[in-house]
């Protein structure tokens, strides 16, 4: 049974209300993936500032190993060089002591030996200051051979030598220590930059995972809305055809009415009765006259 045209209104006015709701929700769709569009192109933004300070950190990194790597260089140079001088003073001592028949070496041994003892073990005081006695004619043998040594050129040349170049390898160390400790802080930097890339970068993922699903949805009810906008128009034709079949059915009906009037009328001319002049017109307009 054919649907009446109040039905089909009725179920149009029905689709037209729900892809309203559906073209809304797609909207609101639509506005939702642009924000997180927004939201995932600042982030984008952030890990591309972010890449470049790892960048410059891992550069400033690299550039003081090498400063480390070329001090340490010089400082080994340094070293070399006070290890040489201190060989060469030992054997100008060693020289020194044979021909004065003192062995500097054993004597500030003994010393230490002595001192050690005196701090560390329990003696009586004739025994500690017997000890004390022993240490203070040591370190007087030490002192005049120490004096001896220092009239020595070669060896007050050795020794000079060798407190500037201890200052320059302990300087030389420091700036080891100082360089390294810099390169270390930049490769902390770096690696806590990487940390927070690696969480940013999980985090634009997951923004963007849900812009693709959030699209897709959108695909989807903008499909539902296609449809039910089908439907109308399918709709609105067959409204429009019912319209026009009723128009159509009308007026045959009117031709009908007309015609079987005209030929009453006709049928009263032809007995002779007067007509009006609405009759005629009615007889023409049915083509009768």
């Amino acid at each position: 049974m054919a649907e009446s045209t109040g039905d089909m209104i009725k179920k149009k006015d029905e689709l037209q209300k729900r892809a309203n709701e559906l073209k809304e929700k797609r909207n609101q769709l639509h506005t939702k993936s642009k924000k997180l569009a927004d939201e995932r192109d600042a982030l984008n933004s952030q890990v591309r500032e972010m890449r470049n300070e790892i960048t410059d950190h891992k550069k400033k990194r690299d550039e003081l190993n090498e400063r480390v790597r070329h001090a340490k260089e010089q400082r080994n140079i340094l070293n070399k060089s006070y290890s040489d001088v201190k060989k060469q003073i030992e054997n100008l001592e060693r020289n020194c002591s044979l021909n004065t028949g003192t062995n500097l070496n054993f004597l500030r041994k003994q010393i230490r030996t002595l001192e050690n003892e005196q701090m560390t073990q329990p003696m009586s005081p004739q025994k500690e200051k017997k000890v004390i006695e022993i240490i203070s004619d040591i370190y007087a043998k030490i002192k005049k051979e120490e004096d001896l040594l220092n009239k020595d050129p070669k060896l007050k040349k050795a020794l000079e030598e060798e407190k500037i170049i201890k200052q320059k390898a302990e300087k030389q160390h420091d700036q080891v220590e100082k360089l390294a400790a810099r390169a270390q802080e930049e490769h902390e930097d770096m690696i806590n930059l990487i940390k927070q890339l690696d969480n940013l970068v999980k985090k634009v993922t997951r923004v963007h995972e849900t812009i693709v699903l959030t699209k897709m949805d959108a695909d989807e009810v903008h499909r539902d809305f296609i449809e039910h906008v089908d439907k109308i128009h399918e709709l609105e034709r067959n409204i429009a055809a019912a319209h026009e079949n009723k128009r159509k059915t009308k007026k045959a009906e009117e031709v009908t009415t007309a015609q079987k009037e005209a030929d009453e009328i006709f049928e009263r001319f032809k007995k002779g009765e007067k007509l009006s002049t609405e009759d005629f017109m009615a007889l023409q307009k049915a083509g009768l006259i």
